[in-house]
């Protein structure tokens, strides 16, 4: 591979709490090539391509490409195939963990996938204490919490640089079975030492006006909880990660999938990744981040008779319906109807209901959320799909979403959908579905240093930060923070 012209400037800037953000004077990048760029669902022309960012004209776009160095010197310690949400953060925790070089290889970009067609919830309302995943999910909370923090310390602002916005949330129950089941939520969240309070349809009118219940209704209210941008944050994230290129300490290889590992003779030592275009050497470890493709990928690298796999991560498709600079009314919080919790992990065969998420023979769940984010758009949702790889528009899912928010919310009632296709978005992403709902975080069983992190279905942003610090001490053999057993994959997934 050629190496490519590179402009970048570089400041240091690790604080006490290992959180590395963009100092006042922000970084500046720009790489000349010639490569088509992709963003999110949005297809960039080529142009040279520059990350520096504009508070006009932001709009949540990233402008990526190959950040590589000449094929001499392809040779890391830490080769991570995926760049979405976890893959990049696991590379950020170990450029900023240790002295460590880091690979990260895609066969697309960052924000191509699941991670740019999220809604961008930092939440703890739909969690529950006491189950596996929950110290995982504090973890990764309090890790997003710090590099906010960290932001502000530096005198910049983490709605800008992230769309950080502590918007509270509420879990919104229709029926008296679903109140007394948020009540009970808001008592075990209380205990937990959590901000939470019940709110009747009365209490509700302060807060969401636009939020209309029957009497039985109500919503658990959770001040705390936040949002962010995807995109916003992923583009603060690549740069910060960028700035170890000029160190010799990083490098993307964009538009390679990963096709093979090279193992020396029966060693269980995996010494390179074999991209379309590379060998990418590793001397420390490898990990897999590649969201729902994990699974197949996983198959089709792992090629070894004395290895059984089953590891059942499946797409599980998504929409959301983004309008844009929607000025009819306005949303306070970010809100979630109770059947959200089951939606996520719902046997997908139920019938449709007013009553509750709305289930059809093609495998579809609807439930409703509502937002409005840090630029004025209107984002609800949402849908799950077992559907595999398309990622097509379905008009018909769009129009069931619609449905679903206008029984919450009777003012959307008002407005056309076919008048609104102009200034609408729709998003679709794919999980990454494993059916205990648990991601698969750890060491693969028969190999000595290739880890896999994925199966995070809808979590993936939310527990992104604890992730990457789990896979950043299992590679450096530090001790997790968070108990790894109920993550391992022997077991669950190798036998």
């Amino acid at each position: 591979m050629v190496a490519m012209a590179l402009k970048i400037t570089v400041i240091s800037n690790l604080n006490t709490n290992g959180v590395l953000s963009l100092p006042p004077n922000r970084l500046h990048s720009h790489l000349l090539c010639s490569n088509p760029k992709f963003c999110g669902r949005r297809f960039i022309g080529s142009a040279p391509l520059s990350l520096s960012r504009s508070k006009k004209s932001w709009h949540g776009s990233l402008q990526v490409s190959n950040l590589s160095q000449s094929s001499a010197s392809n040779s890391f310690d830490v080769v991570i195939v995926g760049a979405g949400i976890i893959g990049l953060t696991i590379a950020r925790h170990l450029l900023l963990a240790s002295d460590l070089s880091v690979a990260l290889v895609d066969a697309a970009v960052p924000c191509s996938g699941a991670t740019g067609a999220g809604q961008g919830y930092i939440w703890k309302a739909h969690k529950s204490p006491g189950t596996e995943k929950w110290e995982l999910m504090m973890r990764s909370h309090q890790l997003w919490e710090n590099l906010a923090k960290s932001i502000q310390l530096q005198g910049m602002d983490p709605l800008e640089e992230l769309g950080w916005k502590k918007t509270g949330s509420l879990l919104v129950s229709k029926t008296a079975a679903e109140s007394a089941m948020l009540k009970k939520r808001v008592e075990e969240l209380s205990q937990e030492g959590l901000r939470a309070e019940f709110l009747s349809t009365n209490d509700l009118l302060s807060e969401e006006p636009e939020l209309v219940l029957e009497q039985e209704g109500g919503a658990a209210f959770f001040p705390d909880d936040y949002q962010l941008d995807v995109h916003r944050t992923v583009a603060f994230i690549v740069e910060g990660n960028r700035r170890f290129a000029v160190e010799g300490r990083y490098a993307e290889f964009y538009h390679e999938p990963a096709i093979g590992l090279i193992r020396p003779g029966n060693s269980c030592e995996v010494g390179a990744i074999q991209t379309s275009k590379n060998t990418l050497h590793s001397k420390k470890a490898v990990v897999i981040a590649a969201g729902c493709w994990t699974g197949s990928l996983i198959h089709d690298l792992i090629k070894q008779p004395d290895i059984e796999l089953d590891l059942p991560i499946k797409p599980r498709k998504g929409h959301l319906l983004v309008i844009e600079n929607f000025k009819s009314f306005k949303l306070n919080h970010g809100i979630m109807e109770t059947g959200y919790a089951n939606h996520q992990s719902a046997t997908l065969n139920a019938t449709a209901s007013n009553s509750g998420p709305v289930y059809n023979a093609q495998d579809l769940s609807v439930s409703m959320t509502a937002t409005i984010d840090v630029s004025g758009n209107l984002v609800l949702g949402s849908s799950r799909q077992l559907v595999g790889f398309s990622t097509e528009v379905d008009e018909s899912v769009i129009n069931h979403i619609w449905q679903r928010v206008g029984e919450f919310i009777p003012a959307l009632r008002q407005e056309s959908l076919e008048d609104l296709r102009q200034s609408r978005e729709v998003r679709v992403g794919l999980r990454p579905y494993i059916p205990d709902g648990k991601p698969v975080i750890g060491l693969v069983p028969g190999f000595s240093n290739v880890f896999l992190a994925a199966g995070h279905e809808g979590e993936g942003l939310s527990l992104a930060l604890g992730t990457a610090e789990m896979i950043a001490d299992m590679v450096l053999g530090n001790p997790c923070k968070v108990e790894a057993t109920p993550f391992a994959l022997l077991g669950r997934c190798f036998h």
